[in-house]
């Protein structure tokens, strides 16, 4: 069963660690993102491989867009 993680923040995509079909461990940052001159890291909820990256590098994203699918 595939896994969205999600923007916790708005702001911008200011960077994505992971490429689809890499193997991701649980805490591994997938995606930093950046809102008032601060970064923040989006990790991975759980283990898992991923399928799909739904963003890009200099995006703007809301709280609650899917960045990247886990399954």
């Amino acid at each position: 069963m595939a896994t969205n993680v999600s923007a916790h923040i708005t702001g911008t995509v200011w960077k994505i660690e992971v490429k689809v079909g890499e193997e991701v461990t649980e805490g591994q940052v997938l995606v930093i993102l950046e809102s008032m001159k601060m970064e923040m890291p989006v990790e991975a909820p759980e283990g898992g491989k991923v399928l799909e990256i739904k963003t890009a590098e200099g995006q703007p994203v809301n709280e609650g867009d899917v960045l990247v699918v886990l399954g």
